[in-house]
């Protein structure tokens, strides 16, 4: 056989590498990993030189979510063709998704280099240098951009990029300056609630108080119930209070009096806004307080508003508040029983309150009593209530969320069914039914019932929540199986929350290259700045007890058997598995053979592969890793690392992990048993000791 040339047989090889890594691009997306995995490296056998096969390598490897592998092979292709655009955006793209914003700001240098008349990276550069805190620079880019183009009609994508450039001044803590930009881009804004919101601040900030008084009377006028525009007027008319903690122990009279007047007058103003009616109650104290929540009580009771509780609640953190609003509704409750009005009578010409008034009254005290944790009192208002009104939802839904915090969790979950029968086309009352029997550990009833309203077409209704990311159901079933000690059904679940947030994850690749394109950047950039510690305590349990997963656990005759009893019932136990395996795989040919279509299957239901997994700490560890890094802040996450890193016998960072639980909250009673166990640790080796 004839050799080529050395010139086609190199030109063959680079042909037989493309061709090879493609393939394997191919069946990376057929889902066929390792046999992808072979034809690449086979392509790169071919051609070490190819950037193709590189660029492909990376690409493999990002699908499987391994980004710094990724980033060496899209760095090994560009030193082969270092301005190769399609592998250069690629390569940014994976810098921002790590967060890696220094290479992201030189890819993004490069870019606009080789195409400096694409808008998208003139935007990428500018934001490179903003998520540097580089303000001066990244406001001297879209300056310089800007200017390149030509005036025209106002369209929502030049809008947005000018509300961009406003944010990195305002970022750069030039107000004044921001104020200015702001006004001179007026007419080419299109969003005039964003644009009156951010003059309204500069105004506050920069302290001009008549202006930004002004201002915030044009926002409320706009919408009378946006807290933010009334908590925004108090304070340039003078009035700082914090509507956050409700804090009013520095209140002054006088400022109890100018809020008073402030409200009386807007309430004139916009008499259906329900947000200026309840500032008030934030803010005033003794009779005061007592007379505005008296006014605001009656009317809601009279209209029958099912919120209302919901509304009061936020001035229960102040006792004698709560203790005004129990003695007034107390009030309504026995005069509305025997007059049909709030308050006495005084005198026999007098109008009474609709029926429905004292129904509501009976609502809202059960939920206060609730709230006290007055478990009977509530129930015997609320049976009341339902006596008075047997066909109102809200009722049964108050009366086993009542239930279910007392403790009754089976009888919370008839009464929410109840609920849930009255009204068979609210989808709300038939999840909160199906949630209250999970938390009743009625798993194939919650399935059953949430089924009801997932698509008819989908082959169960645990693949179609899935395919929807609906979350809170999949998070308390698994909650459940750990309670019913059926770890591998739990694994399975939280597993599949994983994936969910895997898939959210990923598919920021798209957002990264969407907003650019659209220009929506302080949507993105709230993006960039922005459950997992059930699953590490199933893993931390089966590290302690790893014989559980063999123990039949529902023989509750086990724990007394002997050892030869023990061992027959598990060679039975295996044998049914194998029959029952047997069975359940001649029963799947004979479906696969019937069916018309294409339904997806689960090899692994009960999660059993999971459960027999060699290393359950360094899986248990692969879940903290996340949350240590999105949730630094809750003591959770530093409590479930000290377990992780005690048997892991990691001394040094289980410490680290206590300090930080302690820098959160030190009083925490966990994280003191915690402390005590490391130090019966530290008995046990010698340079723990302090």
């Amino acid at each position: 056989m004839r050799e080529l040339p050395s010139k086609e047989s190199a030109l063959f090889k680079q042909i037989l590498a493309k061709t090879l890594a493609m393939k394997g691009l191919f069946l990376n997306h057929m889902d066929k990993k390792e046999d992808a995995r072979e034809f690449v490296r086979k392509g790169l056998r071919s051609d070490l030189k190819s950037h193709i096969c590189w660029h492909v390598y990376g690409l493999l490897h990002r699908s499987d979510k391994n980004y710094g592998e990724a980033l060496k092979c899209y760095t090994q292709a560009l030193k082969i063709d270092k301005d190769n655009m399609q592998i250069l955006q690629d390569y940014s793209l994976l810098q921002i998704q790590m967060r890696n914003y220094e290479a992201f700001n030189e890819s993004r240098h490069h870019l606009l280099q080789l195409r400096p008349n694409n808008q998208r990276y003139w935007l990428g550069l500018a934001i490179s240098y903003h998520l540097l805190e580089n303000y001066e620079t990244a406001e001297r880019v879209l300056k310089i951009y800007e200017g390149t183009l030509k005036p025209g009609q106002t369209n929502y994508e030049h809008s947005e990029m000018l509300l961009y450039h406003n944010l990195i001044i305002d970022e750069s803590g030039n107000t004044e300056a921001a104020l200015e930009h702001l006004e001179s881009i007026k007419d080419n804004v299109c969003d005039r609630r964003i644009w009156k919101e951010k003059r309204a601040q500069f105004l506050l900030k920069l302290n001009r108080l008549q202006e930004a008084e002004a201002a915030y009377e044009e926002l409320i006028n706009d919408n009378p119930d946006c807290y933010g525009y009334c908590e925004g007027l108090q304070i340039a008319k003078g009035i700082n209070t914090s509507m956050c903690d409700n804090s009013i122990d520095d209140l002054t009279p006088e400022c109890e009096e100018k809020i008073i007047d402030l409200y009386k007058d807007l309430a004139q103003k916009y008499p259906k806004s329900n947000a200026i009616k309840l500032f008030p109650l934030l803010y005033t104290t003794g009779d005061n307080f007592k007379m505005f929540v008296d006014e605001y009580t009656q009317a809601a009771l009279r209209k029958g508003v099912p919120s209302l509780f919901v509304n009061l609640k936020k001035l229960y953190g102040d006792p004698q508040k709560e203790a005004i609003i129990e003695q007034l509704v107390e009030g309504y409750r026995e005069c509305l029983k025997n007059n049909s009005t709030f308050t006495q009578p005084k005198n026999d010409d007098y109008v009474k309150e609709p029926p429905t008034a004292y129904l509501w009254t009976l609502y809202l005290l059960s939920q206060h009593y609730d709230n006290k944790r007055d478990t009977t009192k509530a129930l015997m208002l609320i049976d009341e209530a339902i006596e008075h009104t047997p066909t109102l939802v809200e009722l049964y839904m108050t009366k086993g969320r009542i239930l279910k915090h007392g403790g009754n969790l089976n009888e919370a979950m008839k009464v929410m069914n109840e609920a849930r029968e009255l009204d068979l086309q609210d989808r709300f009352i038939n999840s909160k039914c199906s949630k209250y029997m999970l938390r009743n550990d009625q798993t194939e009833e919650a399935e059953q019932t949430i089924g009801l309203f997932t698509r008819g077409d989908a082959p169960d209704p645990l693949t179609d929540l899935a395919d929807m990311q609906c979350m809170w159901f999949v998070l308390e079933e698994g909650e459940s199986y750990i309670r019913q000690k059926k770890w591998g059904k739990a694994l399975k679940r939280f597993h599949q929350i994983e994936k969910h947030f895997s898939d959210i994850t990923d598919d920021q690749f798209d957002f990264h290259t969407y907003c650019l394109r659209k220009v929506t950047i302080r949507a993105y950039l709230r993006h960039i700045s922005t459950n997992k510690q059930s699953v590490n305590k199933i893993y931390i349990e089966l590290y302690d007890n790893p014989n559980k997963v063999t123990i039949i656990e529902e023989n509750e005759d086990y724990a007394n058997m002997t050892e030869g009893e023990k061992k027959k019932l598990r060679s039975k136990a295996n044998k049914a598995a194998h029959k029952k395996q047997k069975e359940d795989e001649e029963r799947k040919a004979k479906e696969d053979v019937k069916k018309k279509v294409d339904k997806p299957q689960d090899d692994d239901p009960d999660g059993e592969k999971l459960l027999k997994t060699e290393d359950p700490l360094g899986e248990a560890f692969k879940f903290l890793l996340p949350l240590q890094e999105l949730s630094p802040k809750r003591i959770e996450t530093h409590l479930l690392g000290f377990e992780i890193y005690l048997r892991k016998k990691k001394y040094l960072l289980a410490l680290r992990a206590l300090l930080r639980a302690y820098n959160i909250d030190k009083e925490n009673a966990t994280l003191h048993n915690d402390i005590i166990r490391f130090h019966l640790a530290g008995n046990n080796h010698h340079y723990l000791q302090l």
